[in-house]
């Protein structure tokens, strides 16, 4: 579930908020390769005026139309539970998620990321022949701290209506809807932009679909009781940038252990599946540095847990499988600590297996 946070800003706090803006990056290397095209369309569509064109261009009966689709998409999904919402019910959800959405194109357009030294790179005049290389080398363009903080703070209480929707529902399982409707709603809207508005969007995209599921903001918030020299803090600050990596290695894995396994939204390649799968082993690894920085299981134990419970098997994924999913993650974290790090670990891994083993 989503929760509202209040972050005490100290050194600690700030490293961590760094690395949880580092995770929404724009990731120049799909663009195209011809180079008139790169530097006139990139800086066209990243340009006050550009951003202002490509929201506009999703607002109003067509982001409207995007979340009743996603709504329909996410209901479908969910059959398991007949009429759990009536049309009363489905139109606030629905009236709700357009207000985010709403909110998080009006951000977009208010302060494009990109920086001007990147802008000048991009625009050099290079061989096509060596666009490729160009690009490999050039920095991702991230959030600074101004824009993560102006998306988590702009957001909230928005995100926390578009919750309360969900819970105010006859049946709560309809709680478990949320992070499907807010999935199938992006990649509604990714559907309908050009490639370069693509690679703009992505990151906002990407992070209202995290933050009503994945804890970040509350990992960065509970290193405010840190020191700096904080062995936990270190090793926390040292796991984060390696989530992604983590999240791979472990999807690697499930694939070839499970290659015929069938959700009711696919296969694990299925791109929906292994994207919403890729999303759910960040969230673990989320709630597990959640736990070491608040020295407690209650966030695994009462959160993280029953979320799963109301979920996982309901979309037909297996328990045993789940219990798997749990081992081999906490398997691959545990591969990137040092033998004191493992000993600050395993209260918290051995914590979730319990959690998980039924």
């Amino acid at each position: 579930m989503f929760k509202t946070t209040d972050t005490l800003r100290t050194s600690s706090v700030e490293r961590l908020l760094k690395l949880w803006a580092a995770r929404y990056t724009i990731d120049l290397s799909s663009l195209p390769l011809s180079q008139q095209l790169l530097s006139i369309s990139f800086l066209e569509k990243d340009s006050p005026e550009g951003r202002v064109k490509t929201a506009a261009k999703l607002k109003g009966n067509l982001l409207d139309l995007n979340c009743q689709m996603a709504w329909l998409q996410t209901k479908a999904l969910h059959n398991y539970i007949p009429n759990v919402l009536d049309f009363h019910e489905a139109k606030k959800i629905t009236e709700s998620a357009l207000l985010v959405y709403e909110a998080l194109l009006n951000i977009y357009q208010e302060e494009p990321l990109c920086i001007p030294s990147l802008a000048i790179e991009v625009s050099q005049t290079v061989e096509v022949s060596q666009t490729v290389t160009h690009l490999e080398k050039t920095p991702l363009v991230e959030f600074g701290l101004s824009e993560i903080e102006k998306l988590a703070y702009k957001l909230e209480p928005i995100l926390m209506a578009f919750q309360e929707q969900h819970m105010a529902c006859k049946d709560w399982r309809a709680l478990g809807f949320m992070t499907t409707q807010l999935k199938f709603t992006n990649k509604l809207i990714m559907n309908q932009v050009t490639p370069i508005e693509k690679i703009l969007l992505s990151p906002y995209l990407k992070f209202i679909e995290e933050q009503v599921a994945l804890p970040w903001q509350r990992v960065c918030a509970a290193g405010a009781k840190y020191d700096f020299n904080s062995p936990i803090l270190a090793l926390v600050e040292q796991m984060l940038p390696t989530t992604e990596e983590i999240t791979r290695n472990v999807y690697s894995q499930l694939v070839e252990l499970f290659p015929y396994h069938c959700s009711r939204s696919g296969f694990l390649t299925t791109p929906t599946v292994a994207q919403s799968s890729r999303r759910d082993l960040n969230m673990f690894q989320a709630y597990l540095w959640l736990c070491v920085l608040e020295q407690s299981l209650v966030p695994i134990e009462k959160e993280l847990l029953n979320l799963c419970l109301m979920v996982m098997e309901k979309v037909g994924v297996k328990w045993s499988i789940l219990k798997q999913w749990t081992q081999i993650l906490i398997d691959e974290v545990l591969q990137h600590t040092t033998p004191e790090q493992k000993t600050i670990l395993l209260p918290y891994t051995q914590g979730m297996q319990q959690a998980f083993d039924r």
